[in-house]
């Protein structure tokens, strides 16, 4: 009797509740899925992706070496976009948007946003701002202080909900992680599906498929992009989620780390005792003969 194939990862009932409240306060939802690694080529063969059109980016995240702001729910982070563009945003999550202040939520920098994956969703708030690549590029590279890449709001958002002591030209690179994006806009679904290929120095890729549209729209949409996909043969994933921040964050720590690490000195051979080598032993020694 053969097995039967595990089932796609689905949100609990009192998930579906908490969803749902944090969607009547947020600005938008987006629904994303990482395909498996053995289904890269069939599912970008199967969707009208052009990869001659993917845009290049370089993305680099800032934290301490030990993560404390991924810990504390912090995620700080700069792109360097093709073009001579470039973007940067200090993220909390998660968040409830009721609890968030009042005034903070009147900037138009500030986006509440709803992420929503298979089996999983978080809540986050994200305070957006604007660079060019040579900025990224010269903060990254230590001529520039990394505070001056982010804006007075930026500054302020992340000074109030860092760990104590640790400040933004504290932090240290983690990346880049070289990103190709690409999008598209099906007839059939009539939304536009963003699709971004993760490339880490040690050869691993992830795949994500996302798709942003209004809280009230969320649970519809959801249901059509699957149809969707699923009529282009991609398949709903069994497994966990691998998130593109967390496996970028887990890759360039574990570099930094062995950067960081002492280098271990050859020891020189140890000496033997004058007594077991003097000249008449060596001398006997050579001359022994064999048995």
């Amino acid at each position: 009797m053969s097995a039967r194939p595990a089932a796609p990862p689905r949100l609990s009932g009192e998930d579906l509740e908490k969803v749902v409240g944090l969607l009547k306060g947020s600005d938008t939802a987006e629904l994303k899925v990482s395909i498996p690694s053995g289904d890269h080529r069939s599912t970008i063969q199967g969707l009208p992706i052009d990869p001659v059109e993917a845009e290049p980016r370089q993305v680099f995240f800032f934290d301490t070496p030990d993560l404390a702001l991924n810990k504390a729910g912090l995620v700080v982070r700069a792109r360097r976009i093709a073009g001579g563009r470039g973007d940067t945003v200090i993220k909390l999550r998660p968040v409830v948007p009721d609890e968030l202040p009042k005034e903070m939520r009147k900037s138009g920098a500030l986006t509440v946003e709803v992420d929503l994956l298979p089996g999983g969703y978080v809540c986050s708030a994200s305070f957006k701002g604007r660079a060019t690549a040579d900025d990224v590029r010269d903060a990254v590279q230590g001529t520039m202080p990394l505070r001056k890449l982010f804006s007075k709001e930026q500054r302020a958002f992340f000074a109030e909900r860092a760990p104590a002591g640790i400040e933004l030209d504290s932090l240290v690179t983690l990346g880049p992680t070289f990103v190709l994006k690409s999008s598209f806009t099906p007839v059939e679904l009539g939304r536009r599906i963003v699709a971004e290929l993760w490339l880490y120095p040690d050869g691993s890729r992830i795949l994500e498929l996302s798709t942003k549209c209004l809280p009230i729209e969320t649970f519809h949409v959801a249901t059509e992009a699957r149809v969707y996909l699923r009529g282009k043969g991609v398949q709903a994933p069994t497994g966990q989620q691998q998130t593109k921040t967390r496996a970028a964050l887990d890759f360039f720590v574990a570099q930094h780390a062995a950067k960081a690490a002492p280098k271990r000195t050859r020891r020189a051979p140890a000496r033997r005792p004058a007594s077991a080598t003097t000249p008449a032993t060596r001398g006997r020694r050579r001359a022994a003969p064999s048995v």
